[in-house]
């Protein structure tokens, strides 16, 4: 059990901020990635190659020769599959060593990283409870969607 006596407030709230911070850079750095990177893949037979955006969405499909021609369907639908599944892949990985290793519970990296989870979302479930705790024992912190209604 812990002793709230003598808990220093100021400190948790400070140490928490800081890991807000870098969490908080960390999605924008993810952000940026998203609408300035791309990854680019060809298939094994060199048969076609596909580009793909920050996220990981096929943008661009380039038939490199006409060899895609004499396939056969499935064999064709084969060579795309296959060169879709490894170009998202690759984008995904490039997206995780992008944020790093460290984990927090309740980070659904996976989920941002899919579009399925909005960071801004995902880090104010994660903080909220804290804000509210830390007001809840009269540390005066602002909440960063204070801040931003605060600034329109």
């Amino acid at each position: 059990m812990t002793d709230w006596n003598s808990v220093d407030v100021n400190r948790a709230a400070a140490d928490a901020w800081t890991m807000f911070e870098n969490e908080s850079r960390r999605l924008g750095e993810l952000s940026r990635h998203w609408e300035e990177t791309s990854t680019t893949v060809r298939a094994r037979d060199h048969s076609l190659e596909m580009r793909f955006d920050g996220r990981g969405e096929l943008v661009e499909l380039v038939f490199n020769t006409s060899k895609y021609r004499a396939m056969a369907p499935a064999q064709l639908a084969k060579v795309i599959i296959e060169t879709l599944r490894e170009g998202r892949l690759q984008a995904q990985r490039n997206m995780a060593e992008l944020m790093g290793s460290e984990d927090l519970p309740g980070l659904d990296l996976e989920g941002v990283v899919s579009g399925k989870v909005k960071p801004d979302e995902m880090l104010n479930s994660l903080l909220g409870p804290m804000f509210e705790t830390l007001q809840g024992l009269g540390v005066d912190v602002e909440r960063p969607d204070d801040r931003k209604r605060g600034e329109r």
